[in-house]
């Protein structure tokens, strides 16, 4: 869990969760939202919490996902997703073009040298602490350990893993 000192972001825990080998290739950001104080619809509450989610590879997408009320005259609810993916096309691979860019001297698409550093302030610190490494299964969602580490209705989101819209890529 990384935390942001500021007054905006206090109280709110910022999970990553990275490993090699895992079933999908996909670098997404998900903003779970906290729960309404009213139940409105009178059923249920949902399971999963409204979010956005942000997907920034290999595909382009942003999805706004949230419990909202069916069609008809009851006060039922469902699960809903607005979906929206950019289309590639014939794109170059992304080393194509990185070395393409690299050869004819254009930096655009390289980090900074302070970019470099800032992350490196952040990542640094956590290399220095040694915990018990956990193996697990290649093509797996990395080990079972790492699912008690979010607690309440919010959990690791897993791309392509559920029904719920997270199977949906671009193309």
């Amino acid at each position: 869990m990384v935390e942001i000192d500021s007054w905006r972001w206090q109280g709110v825990p910022f999970y990553i969760r990275a490993g090699k080998r895992l079933p999908v290739t996909a670098t997404e950001v998900v903003v779970d939202l906290r729960a309404p104080p009213a139940n409105v619809l009178g059923d249920a509450l949902s399971t999963r919490p409204n979010y956005l989610r942000f997907r920034l590879g290999p595909d382009v997408a942003i999805a706004l996902g949230a419990h909202a009320k069916q069609p008809g005259t009851g006060m039922q609810g469902r699960e809903v997703e607005l979906f929206v993916c950019q289309e590639h096309g014939a794109d170059m691979e992304a080393y194509e073009r990185l070395i393409g860019d690299a050869m004819k001297g254009d930096s655009t698409l390289f980090a900074r040298q302070d970019e470099v550093e800032a992350a490196w302030a952040i990542v640094d610190p956590v290399l220095g602490t040694q915990g018990p490494l956990e193996m697990y299964a290649p093509g797996s969602w990395g080990p079972a350990v790492a699912d008690d580490l979010i607690d309440g209705p919010c959990g690791w989101h897993n791309p392509g893993a559920d029904a719920q819209g997270w199977t949906r890529s671009c193309g």
